[in-house]
């Protein structure tokens, strides 16, 4: 199933549902309870699938993006946090931010939404706490990350920094989806989610006995090899570019660049 969310004619903001092409009315609270119906959405566009209380972003979840950076990973999974003003929905403009316009980097990523209250759960449990995938770019100012600060929050959190697909996919299996990242029609990263040092569920089993994860929590499972600050020479992001993430089965996810 491909959950979505939109603008409706009459101005109101809905859940949706894509069957057969056509977008249809999802009643209800999706992190509680829900139903698909049988009405038509008249929709005005959509919107961000989802509106998360917290974004969680894991660095350095690829052995390959490990090799390539020499950055040595940790003994556990290493996350960041991004604002959730970072957000913005498929088609929407990236903003070279005028404080860090000149090193700004893609990063193709596979986002979990997670669909409830999750704490301390196990491994086995953890496919049971989960909605849905999406695609997601880590848009990422690399001066900002290893040269101006000692922490990531800036590097990855201005305006337009975690563009996000149209749809929730509900029913998909994670651990074996293509991955990539075209800029300009060039394939830039080109690699496979079970390529991950830590898999979708072991990353929310480990993140539940960190912190609680709310329902609508967005979390970024890393970037494989491929990224533009590795580059020789480095491949950034500028002002006219078209940067799209292709995860398989979940549709693409298309933004333009531009400058602030």
């Amino acid at each position: 199933m491909r959950i979505g969310r939109a603008v409706l004619k009459n101005g109101s903001i809905s859940m949706v549902y894509l069957k057969d092409e056509i977008l249809y009315i999802v009643e209800g609270n999706i992190y509680r309870k829900y139903s698909f119906t049988d009405i038509k959405a008249e929709t005005e566009k959509l919107l961000i699938p989802v509106d998360p209380p917290n974004i969680i972003a894991l660095g350095l979840n690829y052995g390959s993006h490990v090799k390539e950076t020499g950055i040595k990973s940790g003994k556990e999974p290493q996350f960041f946090l991004k604002a959730t003003s970072s957000l913005v929905k498929n088609g929407d403009p990236i903003v070279l931010p005028r404080p860090a316009p000149d090193s700004v980097d893609y990063e193709a990523e596979l986002g979990i939404v997670i669909g409830r209250h999750a704490k301390n759960i196990t491994v086995e449990e953890a496919s049971k706490y989960i909605l849905g995938y999406v695609p997601v770019n880590d848009v990422s100012a690399r001066d900002c990350q290893f040269e101006r600060d000692i922490q990531w929050a800036r590097a990855k959190s201005f305006d337009s920094f975690c563009p996000v697909g149209d749809f929730i996919v509900t029913e998909i299996d994670p651990l074996n989806l293509r991955i990539m990242c075209i800029v300009n029609n060039e394939i830039l990263q080109n690699s496979n989610t079970s390529e991950m040092i830590a898999d979708v569920f072991h990353l929310v089993s480990f993140l539940s006995g960190q912190m609680t994860l709310l329902p609508g929590t967005l979390i970024l499972t890393g970037t494989p090899e491929g990224v533009g600050f590795k580059r020789n020479p480095p491949k950034f992001l500028k002002n006219g570019d078209t940067v799209k993430v292709e995860i398989e089965g979940l549709g693409d996810l298309t933004n333009p660049v531009i400058n602030e």
